[in-house]
């Protein structure tokens, strides 16, 4: 009896807790909920520039002349409106505003430093874009939630979707789906098709990404595939005929029209340090809203030196003058190079080339990897052999793929598919991803991932970046000798040191000894050069595009020497000491 009486009044006390708890909980949401009234609109609508600076402190560019116009909803032909709600709240014109569970992800992310999560309704995203910061942060989006729920209940569906629509950021510097429209198909927002308004709600997930002028293979296929998702979404909700659908085909936008600012190879440089910090946790709308200044690695004398590097390596006998930059042209247009020099021991990208001119080409030749990475690959295999080896073991290809992950690449299995694809070098990589193995392989083993920004501020916030240098990711003994394989002196398979064509590096005052792996693929449409010395690993590709069709396309009257050259001019022209670098 006594015991029934004891458990009685631990079920009734745990219940009194409960109903506390939840009553507590309720006065807070109340509380909240009065308390935190909608705001007015934020200052992201008077954007400001980004300035973006040499790592001596020397201005590359001034971005953001920032593109927006407004239309009210009537504007927007009903099929594009529809394709916006099926890609991002298909319950938009049926929920309260918010979605708890999504808001309850993106906290628990933020507190726990797992990134962004998805899951917010377009009412969540419009109070945000309108009324709120980009910030990741759990006040953020606590605010967000409560003033989402009032917005829903003062104003109509309409009103929302139109501000949803007039607020968002799709690339290109573009502010709302009018802007949009011009950017990306030149005309006004009430000649959109429905494919075309699909693809522009596709955009919003990843703007840079998707957008198809500078998309890299993956990101196309990731595009095509959300653009599918959305309009398979309309047929779901009954909004477009299955048939019509069958027939839709992809509409390519068209290319962007670049500000002056970023001719030449600052837009490659502006391009990779805005994905860098992307990558890092920036939004996309906050970044555009400008007010950056932010440094880069890059050494303008390094820069300089690898551009006249790839002029005289593609046309001239030597570097160009150095009184006169080099006119970056070539004879045959089927070609373009991709580069990228990063030292080993801090991860600094130093220099980087991303192709003639950044207006005429806005493909990243650095940051593709749509290419064979060919013999640049036989040292991972390599370290793969020596660390399976030691843990006696099993080399095949999924082994080697690991290695190759854990050394920076992003190793599709698709590019470890196919017979002698490691032998071979069938997978895709880019200059700079290759730079970052080979860099890691130069540091014993220690993790390498290049970096551009040094650092990024605007007012009194201050980017925290994550460190480019890591924890080993293989042992010293396959690091070390993957990396000595590189000289020629390894067995890594197809790797050797220039021709007598190339002059000597012992001539070259202060560059110290270098080595370096060279060779073509093996379907002939690139030719790779990995070039090394204490305080630098180079990584340059020639590759094969046509310039009608940008198809890739086997290279011609290519000396097996060729990236060599612009190597041994790089390192020559560039052999005196970077200059000093100032404080940011």
């Amino acid at each position: 009896m006594r015991m029934r009486i004891r458990r009685l009044l631990t079920w009734r006390k745990a219940l009194a807790a409960c109903v506390t708890v939840c009553l507590l909980l309720i006065a807070a949401f109340t509380v909240m909920y009065l308390v935190i009234d909608i705001p007015r609109a934020n200052e992201q609508a008077k954007a400001q520039s980004n300035v973006y600076l040499f790592a001596d402190g020397t201005r590359l560019a001034r971005t953001g002349e920032v593109n927006r116009e407004s239309v009210p909803l009537g504007r927007v032909p009903e099929d594009v409106r529809r394709a916006f709600v099926a890609a991002e709240n298909k319950d938009f014109y049926s929920d309260s505003g918010v979605s708890l569970s999504g808001t309850a992800r993106g906290i628990f992310s933020t507190v726990t430093g797992g990134g962004k999560q998805g899951g917010s309704t377009i009412t969540q995203q419009y109070v945000k874009n309108y009324y709120l910061s980009q910030e990741q942060t759990v006040t953020r989006k606590v605010k967000e939630l409560f003033i989402s729920l009032k917005v829903d209940r003062h104003n109509s569906k309409d009103d929302i979707l139109a501000g949803y629509l007039n607020s968002s950021y799709y690339g290109r510097l573009a502010y709302g789906v009018q802007a949009a429209a011009r950017s990306y198909y030149d005309k006004e927002v009430e000649h959109l098709t429905v494919e075309e308004g699909a693809y522009l709600a596709a955009l919003l997930q990843a703007p840079s990404q998707y957008d198809w002028a500078v998309a890299s293979p993956a990101d196309k296929r990731n595009a095509k595939a959300r653009w599918g998702y959305v309009l398979d979404n309309m047929v779901g909700e009954g909004w477009l005929d299955e048939n019509d659908r069958s027939a839709m085909r992809f509409p390519v936008p068209l290319e962007p029209k670049a500000s002056a600012e970023l001719a030449g190879q600052a837009g490659y440089l502006v391009d990779t340090a805005r994905r860098e910090l992307i990558a890092a946790g920036i939004g996309e709308q906050e970044l555009a809203g400008g007010g950056w200044r932010i440094t880069l690695n890059i050494e303008p004398k390094r820069q300089q030196a690898l551009r006249e590097a790839v002029a005289a390596g593609l046309g001239a006998s030597g570097p160009a003058p150095r009184s006169k930059a080099p006119k970056e042209s070539k004879a045959d247009p089927d070609r373009q190079v991709g580069a990228a020099s990063v030292n080993p021991r801090t991860g600094r990208i130093v220099a980087l080339y991303g192709g003639d001119d950044y207006l005429r080409h806005y493909l990243n030749n650095a940051t593709r990897a749509d290419y064979q990475a060919g013999p640049t690959f036989a040292p991972v295999a390599l370290a793969a052999r020596m660390e399976a080896e030691r843990g006696h073991g099993a080399v095949d290809a999924s082994a080697i793929r690991r290695t190759a992950k854990r050394l920076g690449m992003a190793a599709d299995k698709a590019g470890f598919a196919a017979p002698q694809a490691t032998s071979l070098g069938l997978m895709g990589a880019s200059p700079l991803e290759m730079a970052g193995v080979h860099a890691t392989l130069a540091n014993d083993g220690e993790k390498v991932t290049p970096s551009i920004v040094k650092s990024a501020r605007r007012g009194d916030r201050t980017v925290e970046l994550p460190d480019a240098t890591g924890d080993r990711v293989i042992g010293s003994v396959a690091a070390k000798f993957a990396h000595a394989s590189v000289s020629g002196k390894g067995p890594a398979g197809e790797t050797r040191w220039p021709d007598e064509s190339v002059p000597p590096l012992s001539e070259a005052a202060d560059v110290g000894v270098g080595t370096g792996a060279s060779g073509r693929t093996d379907d002939g449409k690139a030719r790779w050069f990995i070039g090394a010395t204490p305080d630098l690993v180079t990584s340059i590709g020639l590759f094969g595009e046509s310039a009608k069709t940008g198809k890739q396309v086997a290279l011609k009257n290519v000396g097996d020497d060729q990236t060599a050259l612009i190597w041994s001019a790089y390192l020559v022209t560039s052999a005196a000491e970077p200059v000093a670098v100032k404080g940011s």
